[in-house]
């Protein structure tokens, strides 16, 4: 899918709760992974953390992968 293929029914980007139901695991345990860099980078804004749906997407298809470090 890209930037052009917008699913209406599907919000763009997901709290930590939403992210916590796709991948079946406590919000607790997001935090947890994202301190110790095994999860996407979110997106902040204005002291909200979100992820990019397509992107979480993606990165569960490829098997959850660490992320690169650049």
């Amino acid at each position: 899918m890209n930037a052009d293929e917008v699913r209406p029914e599907e919000p763009l980007l997901i709290t930590a709760s939403q992210l916590s139901e796709k991948l079946q695991i406590s919000v607790r345990t997001v935090w947890s992974l994202l301190s110790a860099g095994e999860l996407l980078e979110p997106v902040r804004i204005r002291g909200n953390t979100r992820w990019r749906l397509h992107e979480v997407e993606h990165w569960i298809a490829n098997g959850c992968p660490p992320p690169r470090v650049t």
